[in-house]
């Protein structure tokens, strides 16, 4: 089926639900959404929205096949597409993104950073100098900005000029990017405060 757009708070339940039917005894050929939120604590309602956007809806009194809804799950999470993203940047937030294991649950492998500092150069650490060629060799499509906001607008520009399809942007500034690139940005002191304000609220 054509997929929507679907929400980053979907998104992240995803693998849940992918981990959890992997798990069931290989005679299940169905299970229900209401089985799914008591297993994983979560509103029924909820999990039936999100089945729905990755494979509609389940059969009635019945629910969902399991191999169908795997592999939507898996088409959906780009379990099997292997994505290669790079990281500008090899400082400590740079360096602690390319040693986490998460992002493969999505799909994406992260396995090399690029830096200006010589003196950061290793095996999964290549000079900044390298970058575009990089990115045409390897199709890289996404790329990490992990650098200070005034070197930000420059790795970007490279970034576009090497073929990339979509940045990440995790220092404080507004890029200035074609259309046709999609950013996300990630502002997590302010992640943080939102956090903190919850905090506040909820024994206020």
């Amino acid at each position: 089926m054509e997929h929507s757009e679907i929400s980053r708070a979907t998104m992240g339940r995803l693998p849940g639900y992918l981990t959890y039917i992997r798990g069931l005894p290989q005679s299940t050929r169905y299970i229900s959404a209401t089985a799914i939120a008591r297993e994983l604590h979560l509103g029924e309602v909820q999990v039936r929205k999100d089945l729905s956007n990755v494979c509609g809806s389940g059969k009635p009194k019945v629910g969902y096949e399991i191999e169908a809804l795997s592999d939507a799950l898996e088409s959906m999470l780009g379990s099997h597409a292997d994505c290669e993203a790079i990281i500008i940047g090899a400082g400590k937030l740079g360096m602690a993104l390319l040693g986490f294991g998460g992002f493969s649950e999505y799909g994406i492998r992260i396995s090399k950073a690029f830096d200006c500092d010589p003196q950061k150069t290793a095996e999964n650490v290549l000079p900044l100098a390298d970058l575009s060629s990089y990115c045409l060799l390897h199709q890289v499509e996404i790329g990490v900005i992990a650098v200070p906001p005034e070197a930000a607008q420059s790795v970007a520009d490279t970034l576009v000029k090497s073929g990339i399809k979509a940045i990440w942007c995790l220092a404080p500034i507004r890029l200035k990017v074609p259309a046709n690139i999609t950013v996300q940005y990630e502002n997590m002191a302010l992640s943080l405060a939102h956090l903190h304000q919850k905090v506040k609220n909820a024994h206020a």
